[in-house]
């Protein structure tokens, strides 16, 4: 049989299940990372466990996320973080050493490797030809202790690249044309699979960047070829030892193709509010800038921060502009700083951040009242750049540097020449801010510190025979994680205390909601399509759950946040009839009773609808094993369980 290569990569760490797209199927995780938004969550659940050390070929702790201190609590995750890490096994990046995605794809990524990893944008490193998920933090700790990652078999789907980009034109352009094409719900159960010549022209970063913002397809994972481009990066890295040649067999079948002519792309926008809002900057017009941010794990590279120096050296920026630049790593910093290409970002008055995700996750640089920000990231959901008038367009960093002379959104194939700049032929490898285990043997000495704020996650029940409650909230189409679990520079530092969170619940659509729950006693949520898309913080299902929250019945559901909610216990059911969603309002009182069999049977379940006399019936899509999960309550009790078995 012909196989494409995530096929291949797949086939190769099977533990169950067919490949057969639909089916749920099981693989063997050979690397996973954390970064420490999600992270303490996942350490804390690891420990659950009672594993005594982690039994992945690798597993590294990033701090990329809340790195700023205006409190002990981020300080104090860090500690516990570096402290967990040693113990158990897990090598530990240091605040300042950079983005988990950046830093993972120049140090430890292995083409034909499995990573799994608590964050969406983990697919990054699939740039370097790896099978790279995000999850929620529960399922990258069952990976730690050496168990297997369950996921439903994605289609995969071709996406050829042909010709070369144009000057002025980059890998941004070309992952924003496939978000024009196929929107936020259209890489939803589909691997995204790259190739054709094009391939070849793009280099390891510029492949990251495409596969990076996949997570905004809603795919499982974008995956590129390993070749000779692979080799070259990873030589320049001191790492040619970890490259594989590989690729698809030729002749090998895909559930579906999208051809790219390179040659025909042009810069392209993500406009207000969602990554698929695309259109050509030429089209959208000279509107003013306010605000031009560029790095995350989207286009923070050494060449992307080259290209926006060449373009900034000897230049202004606009009187009336903000530019602030993060890159992503600490070997990218240093490079640029012994080069003096950093000196002419200062020069030309940008801010220079520190290596972490800052902006991109509303750590810091909140846009002004009503204003206008280009940013170089991978998301632009309202109110996510921490200030809800804000009008945030995503855009490629040559769009974003051009712009941020000019004042103005600008073409930059109106800016002259474009300086060739390469990848380098050797990187500056200084591994110092990363931090090994503790021996096995040390590791019995080692104390993990725990500060104030780290306060217990919450743990469901076995799923009752009857589950009544209300609808507490009904929310519409595309409602993110950010939506239900608010992530800014406030509440970042709080991610290890679930209770503090829950008091901010869903406030970006209701405020009175977690007031609201907590009288009632939990209840149901009731959402349309695409529900829970953006994020993997799996804290858009602990906090629910910590609210007594029972179910979630929608129109259809993001793969991580559905994953989430049934490590969680919680019901995620799907209408069976969309128009049944009109006739559901806030405070019905809904009844889902013998819930314990209606579960088990695997077909429709029926909710009574108290309040209206009438009842719906709805699908839960589990597999054996999920059904299973349910009925303990959780994940965890449900691996607990089998421990003692």
């Amino acid at each position: 049989m012909k196989l494409n290569l995530a096929q291949k990569i797949i086939k190769e760490h099977l533990v169950s299940g067919e490949m057969i797209a639909g089916k749920e199927i099981a693989i063997k995780i050979d690397q996973t990372l954390t970064q420490d938004s999600t992270g303490t969550m996942a350490y804390l659940q690891f420990e659950a466990m009672g594993i005594p050390r982690v039994r992945t070929k690798l597993s590294v702790a990033y701090i990329d996320h809340n790195t700023l201190q205006t409190g002990f609590e981020n300080a104090d995750d860090h500690k516990y973080i570096q402290t967990v890490a040693s113990k158990y096994g897990v090598y530990f990046s240091k605040p300042g050493n950079g983005i988990c995605h950046q830093v993972h794809l120049e140090r430890f990524g292995k083409p034909g490797m499995t990573l799994l990893g608590s964050d969406s944008h983990t697919p990054t490193a699939g740039g370097l030809g790896m099978l790279a998920i995000g999850a929620g933090g529960l399922d990258v700790a069952v990976a730690m202790g050496g168990g297997p990652y369950y996921l439903t078999m994605p289609q995969i789907y071709n996406v050829i690249l042909k010709g070369s980009l144009r000057p002025r034109v980059s890998a941004k352009d070309i992952i924003l044309e496939l978000l024009r094409r196929l929107t936020v719900k259209g890489g939803v159960g589909k691997i995204i699979e790259y190739s054709g010549d094009g391939v070849k022209t793009l280099s390891v970063p510029e492949r990251a960047t495409i596969a990076n913002m996949g997570a905004e397809l809603g795919a499982t994972t974008s995956i590129f070829p390993s070749d000779e481009v692979t080799r070259v990066f990873l030589r320049a890295q001191g790492r040619e030892q970890d490259w594989v040649e590989l690729k698809a067999d030729d002749g090998a079948s895909y559930d579906g193709v999208i051809e790219i002519n390179l040659d025909e792309l042009e810069p392209l926008a993500a406009k207000p509010h969602s990554p698929d809002n695309v259109e050509k900057v030429r089209d959208i017009g000279k509107i003013k800038v306010d605000q031009v941010a560029i790095g995350s794990c989207t286009n923070s590279s050494y060449v992307d921060l080259m290209k926006v120096a060449s373009i900034l050296k000897g230049k202004t920026v606009h009187p009336d502009v903000s530019l602030v630049i993060a890159p992503g790593s600490k070997q990218v910093l240093t490079m640029l700083a012994q080069n003096g290409a950093l000196a002419d970002l200062v020069a030309a008055g940008a801010r220079i951040l520190e290596s972490a995700c800052g902006p991109c996750i509303g750590m810091g640089q909140a846009p002004a009242t009503d204003a206008v920000s280009l940013r170089t990231f991978n998301r632009n959901f309202e109110g996510r750049s921490g200030t809800p008038s804000a009008k945030v367009y995503l855009v490629s960093p040559e769009v974003a540097a051009v712009s941020a002379i000019t004042g103005v959104l600008t073409d930059p194939r109106e800016f002259g020449e474009c300086p060739k700049v390469s990848m380098p032929e050797k990187f500056l490898i200084n591994d110092n801010l990363i931090i090994s285990p503790a021996t096995e043997e040390d590791a019995k000495n080692v104390e993990v510190v725990r500060g104030p704020n780290i306060k217990p996650f919450p743990v469901n029940k076995e799923l009752a025979n009857t589950v009544e409650g209300e609808v507490l909230i009904k929310v519409g189409d595309n409602i993110t994680t950010d939506h239900i679990m608010p992530s800014n520079a406030k509440l970042l530092p709080y991610r290890s205390n679930i209770p503090y969170l829950s008091d901010y619940c869903f406030t970006p659509c209701d405020p009175e909601f977690p007031k609201r729950a907590k009288e009632k006693g939990g209840g149901f949520i009731v959402g349309g399509s695409n529900y829970g898309q953006g994020s993997s913080r799996e804290h858009a299902a602990l906090v629910p759950l910590y609210l007594g929250v029972k179910a979630v019945i929608a129109k259809s559901f993001a793969r991580i946040h559905r994953a989430n909610l049934i490590n969680s216990g919680i019901l995620p059911l799907t209408f069976i009839n969309e128009s049944d969603y009109d006739d559901i309002d806030m405070e019905d009182v809904l009844i889902l009773e013998n819930a314990r069999e209606q579960v088990k049977s695997r077909g429709p379940i029926t909710i009574i609808n108290k309040t209206k006399g009438t009842q719906i019936n709805v699908n839960l899509d589990l597999s054996d094993r999920q059904v299973e999960i349910i009925l303990a309550g959780g994940l965890l009790n449900y691996t607990k369980k089998q421990n003692q078995q």
